[in-house]
């Protein structure tokens, strides 16, 4: 399996990287990120790309994929609806549309969140571009997933890149496992996410476009 992952410096673009180094089926990892990540890894080709909106410069480089593992994203917080929007659906659909273009038979996993909004119409904003972002994925001629997880867990030497995050993370890791008992169909884990999505992959197209925290543990319990 050849994949794609965008988004990779990230945390939970770095749980999907993980996942694929340790998942023997997963022969290549296509890595499209802003700064060089460095990692030397006999499966890992770094494809440093600067504008998200446009990927002719790349696009030989996407061909013969099997999947694409799109984690890039923000929060939302502390950002207008018009700059969200540029970076939560023009960025993935400018993806999607390159990807599909070079390798029409892969599959798209878009990393989206519990709470998304698929009607378009109601009051939280990032919850609208979500929604939106996904009706235009689930539209495009290819195979794609929707994942929407809860509360994301960093393990395995996984962090965020955002310092108020990281704080936080610090904080809730020793009540992960009881979060874990008491509400496990919203909360997960960085590895789970990552297998959950190799495991998608493999899915070829069937059962539910959308799949929730309970569907996501399912898919990556190891």
């Amino acid at each position: 399996m050849r994949v794609v992952i965008f988004g990779a410096s990230g945390m939970v673009g770095h749980g999907a990287l993980r996942a694929c180094l340790l998942d023997e089926g997963v022969t290549e990892v296509l890595a499209v990120v802003r700064k060089p990540l460095n990692l030397g890894h006999p499966k890992v080709r770094e494809i440093v790309h600067t504008d998200f909106t446009d990927y002719s410069a790349i696009r030989e480089e996407l061909k013969d994929l099997d999947a694409c593992f799109f984690c890039l994203g923000v929060s939302a917080v502390g950002r207008g609806e018009d700059e969200y929007t540029r970076i939560t659906y023009d960025y993935a659909l400018a993806a999607a549309r390159a990807v599909s273009a070079a390798s029409p038979s892969l599959t798209f996993v878009y990393m989206s969140g519990q709470g998304t909004d698929s009607t378009e119409k109601g009051r939280s904003m990032w919850a609208r571009v979500k929604g939106r972002t996904e009706n235009a994925l689930l539209a495009m001629p290819f195979r794609a997933y929707m994942f929407r997880p809860g509360y994301i867990q960093p393990v395995s030497g996984t962090v965020s890149r955002t310092p108020l995050y990281r704080a936080l993370y610090r904080v809730t890791a020793p009540l992960y496992p009881l979060l874990r008992r008491l509400v496990p169909n919203h909360v997960t884990t960085t590895d789970v996410l990552g297998r959950a999505m190799i495991a998608a992959v493999r899915l070829d197209g069937s059962g539910p476009s959308v799949l929730h925290n309970g569907d996501i543990n399912r898919l990556g319990a190891a």
